[in-house]
């Protein structure tokens, strides 16, 4: 058994609270990124979501910008599998606010680095 990996999701960076169109400008004016509908369950937390060749870059905020929500977010074809082989050598699962249409969770490596797996419903 082993994990079936699909693409790289998304990446999740984050700014200061308020500074939302600040980012937009360089993002969307100078990188060309399109900004896309976060889903509503998230929308609360602040911050917006961007795509560019196929990659989804997500702004979050923070009141200060420190390690904690920035993440790789890998999409897999087995989720359920992946999620037994972290159980299986101990890594602590943590489950997230869900967001329609995706199962997911994040987990942490040996170094505190916060990775997500995600799955659409669709390939469930």
């Amino acid at each position: 058994m082993k994990i079936d990996y699909r693409r790289l999701h998304h990446i999740q960076i984050c700014i200061p609270h308020g500074m939302e169109d600040h980012a937009r400008t360089f993002y969307k004016g100078i990188l060309g990124f399109t900004e896309i509908e976060k889903p509503e369950a998230l929308k609360k937390n602040g911050g917006f979501w961007l795509t560019c060749a196929g990659i989804e870059v997500h702004i979050g905020t923070e009141p200060d910008i420190s390690p904690g929500k920035r993440h790789p977010a890998f999409e897999v074809g087995n989720i359920s599998e992946a999620r037994s082989i972290l159980e299986k050598h101990d890594v602590f699962i943590q489950e997230e606010t869900p967001i329609d249409g995706f199962e997911r969770f994040t987990f942490f490596d040996p170094f505190r680095n916060r990775i997500e797996f995600i799955q659409p419903k669709s390939d469930l």
